[in-house]
């Protein structure tokens, strides 16, 4: 399976972890190769071992500038955070005074390691203190003056010099004034993990008490560490047995990952000549991808100032895309880069950038781009050119607007769902009339479909909203379409009449398309229901019903807001029910579960409630009666998403064919039907894509490829992506549709 395009890897996550360094990861080979000893051991290799230990502990002292405090080597920075918790809480404990209320405070951005492992100990040690985050400001400064009116109760204050997220770096020596003012012996814990070989270092002149750090930040490999303690601080070993270490750190030492880390103290004690190099280029670094960040999205945005965070950290959001939009845009690129820690990869978003007050959508939209003292000139180079191809391809699939003329964008024909949390909107393009239809429009989409629409020379017909929405605000009025009076939900008062099925329902026509209103309450009292048919030779025929909130995937419209009825609800459902099929397709307003469509057969065989009114066998009263039980479960927490939907049921789960690489090959050479797709979105697919899958079919346009191929379900498909989540949640939603000959790459192409 090869590759259309091979390109390199651009590695710019180096907050999360760094590439080991040539130099150091010869060392640590030779190590384990020639100087395998036991440090313990008495003979000579296991002399030879402690001198290896002892001479990288000697260059660690004066890279941190320790002066008589003590280096303990330790497995990483997490080990090294819980022995300055635990030594500090357990000296702490013993100055306690009954009755009286202690505090421990953390700054609000530190990285997640800190606090949990304050509350971890203040339960485990019967401490009891209140575990109190220090408030940030907009450019993520700890507030001196909090900090001056609580570390007088503290037993124990733990900060850090530099922002994994943003790269934002605390004043060390304006914290020392402050703590000491007002509590001069107070316990003082400072991660110093993203700030070595960044930020110069003089520990021994400061008062922090614990500073920890870790190897594979800065070129080491992982599972080496050491912690900074300060002479006289308190020690309470956090891993007791064979007394290595001089007892302060038990368990044998990890002598390969000294070698390398020897490596790195040298190359950081260099006075020329050194790998890394200095601040004033990575500074260059820097401006030179801020300026090509700029160039390529215009409406880009900082998290970060420059003026008080590090060189080798840029944290920007671009608006209208979300973090992982981004990513997987820049990872098609073969350009690694970060929505925040990558040790909490699965939020979605940045705890940092909340705690400094940013707005949500750029909390939610955060990418972090990090590089380390190690990358050079031509590797910068390189990124700078990569994002330009970045933006082009944005340009290409009309979600951005693009600096020149793009002669081969294209075309959009069909429907479009875009999701912004569990709320879908819908768009609709006839590409032979250039006319398109939004239903249900969403605030944080207005700009992108604005792009979409000028880039494809559409013509907007109508904006329209199914009902009132209690999750958000309509965004009709932020479109500007011909002045012409219609309803609050966009409808126009002068449309055509179409007869189908019985029904008379006014119609907008374009094209070989009749877009037909139905009224639907229950949900609100204003629900409507839009169906959208196509003029075949012989006939009119469904091929959508945008159903708002009426029936969801795996749920019904909830029926407990003030303008709800039960009773609408009930009839609606069975009028719905005599116009369409069991198979058409239904778009809601709401997806919850990442399952993009439905229909009303895929419904009724796991939601008993609708199977039921739609059969007749459930009467209004008992609908009513049923569906408030369903509806009292639903928790509306206060900052939280709405919920419009009320579940029914669960999310089904279908076994599907899992690919490996190789096991895909053998079913690629023995079976000419099967279908590969690229389920990625288009400019993700235009940057990078494997050959084999030559049709792309991306989830915002999953809807209609099911509407283009119900009529053939057993083709054989396998779809992949990125790294398999999405085309597992995409053969999810074909195989509950009916799609019986369904798989998917594990792995996607991260595997390959």
């Amino acid at each position: 399976m090869t590759q259309e395009t091979q390109l390199s890897q651009i590695y710019l996550d180096a907050n999360a972890t760094t590439p080991v360094l040539e130099r150091a990861a010869d060392a640590a080979l030779m190590t384990m190769k020639t100087m395998f000893g036991n440090p313990s051991s008495s003979h000579i290799t296991g002399l030879q071992a402690k001198q290896l230990m002892e001479q990288t502990r000697q260059k660690s002292r004066t890279v941190l500038g320790s002066g008589n405090g003590r280096v303990i080597f330790t497995s990483g920075a997490t080990e090294g955070i819980q022995t300055g918790i635990l030594s500090a809480l357990c000296a702490a404990k013993k100055q306690m005074k009954p009755k009286q209320q202690y505090t421990l405070l953390y700054g609000a951005t530190e990285h997640k390691a800190v606090p949990e492992s304050l509350k971890h100990w203040n339960k485990i040690l019967e401490i009891n203190a209140e575990v109190k985050a220090i408030p940030v400001d907009g450019h993520g400064r700890l507030d001196q003056d909090f900090i001056a009116k609580e570390v007088p109760n503290a037993l124990m204050i733990c900060t850090m010099a530099v922002n994994n997220e943003t790269g934002v770096y605390q004043d060390l020596a304006e914290l020392e004034t402050v703590i000491r003012t007002n509590h001069a012996t107070v316990f003082w814990m400072v991660d110093c993990v993203q700030a070595l070989g960044k930020r110069k270092l003089n520990l021994a002149q400061t008062t922090i008490d614990y500073a920890p750090f870790s190897g594979h930040k800065l070129y080491a490999p992982k599972g080496i560490g050491f912690v900074y303690i300060r002479d006289n601080a308190p020690l309470t070993p956090f891993i007791a047995g064979g007394g290595q270490e001089s007892g302060l750190r038990s368990g044998t030492e990890n002598l390969p990952g000294l070698a390398a880390l020897n490596v790195i103290f040298d190359e950081l004690l260099k006075e020329g000549n050194s790998e890394f190099v200095d601040v004033e280029t990575l500074r260059q670094y820097r401006n030179q991808l801020a300026k090509t960040l700029k160039q390529a999205f215009p409406t880009i945005v900082f998290n970060n100032q420059f003026t008080n965070s590090v060189p080798t950290t840029l944290n920007f959001a671009i608006p209208g895309f979300s973090s992982k939009e981004i990513m997987d845009l820049f990872d098609a690129a073969n350009i690694r880069v970060s929505s925040g820690s990558a040790c909490s990869s699965k939020v979605t978003r940045s705890f940092v950038l909340d705690a400094m007050g940013l707005p949500a959508w750029q909390s939610e939209s955060a990418i972090r781009m990090s590089f380390g003292p190690a990358t050079t000139q031509a590797e910068i180079d390189a990124a700078c050119e990569r994002i330009g191809h970045c933006a082009q391809a944005l340009g290409h699939s009309c979600l951005m607007q693009a600096s020149n003329e793009i002669s081969n964008k294209e075309s959009l024909d069909g429907l479009v769902q875009f999701k912004i949390g569990g709320a879908c909107c819908w768009l609709f393009a006839d590409k032979q009339s250039k006319v398109a239809i939004i239903i249900d429009p969403l605030p944080e989409l207005v700009e992108r479909l604005k792009t979409i629409l000028e880039c494809q020379q559409l013509t907007l017909l109508a904006v329209l909203d199914t009902h009132g929405h209690a999750d958000h605000e309509s965004s009709r009025v932020a479109f500007s379409l011909a002045a012409t009076a219609s309803d609050h939900l966009g409808w126009p008062p002068q449309t055509e009449t179409i007869e189908y099925n019985g029904q008379q329902l006014a119609s907008l026509s374009f094209g070989r398309y009749q877009l037909a209103l139905l009224p639907t309450p229950g949900h609100t009292a204003d629900s409507v229901s839009y169906i959208l048919l196509e003029q075949l030779p012989a006939k009119l025929v469904i091929k959508y019903v945008f159903c708002g909130d009426l029936i969801l995937m795996g749920a019904l419209g909830r029926t407990n807001f003030t303008t709800s009825s039960n009773d609408a609800m009930y009839n609606s459902i069975q009028a719905l029910a005599e116009v369409i099929t069991e198979e058409t397709l239904l778009c809601p307003s709401h997806d919850y579960n990442n399952e993009f469509t439905t229909t009303l057969s895929a419904e009724m065989s796991r939601n008993s409630i609708l199977n039921q009114v739609i059969q007749g066998e459930l009467s209004a009263t008992e609908f009513a009666k049923a569906k408030r039980l369903i509806d009292a479960d639903i928790n509306d927490e206060t900052g939280t998403e709405i919920m419009c939907g009320a579940a029914v049921c669960g999310k089904d789960t279908f076994t599907l064919q899992e690919y490996t690489a190789t096991e895909l090959e053998t079913q690629i050479a023995n079976n000419q039907n099967l279908l590969l797709i690229d389920i990625r979105e288009p400019h993700e697919y235009a940057l990078n894509h494997n050959r084999a899958f030559d049709q792309n079919v991306p989830l915002t346009r999953l809807t209609d490829f099911v509407g283009k191929h119900s009529h053939n379900k057993a083709q054989p498909l396998v779809l992949v992506c990125r790294s398999g989540s999405r085309s597992q949640a995409a053969a999810q939603a074909l195989a509950r549709l009916g799609f019986n000959n369904i798989g998917h790459l594990k792995g996607g192409y991260a595997l390959i």
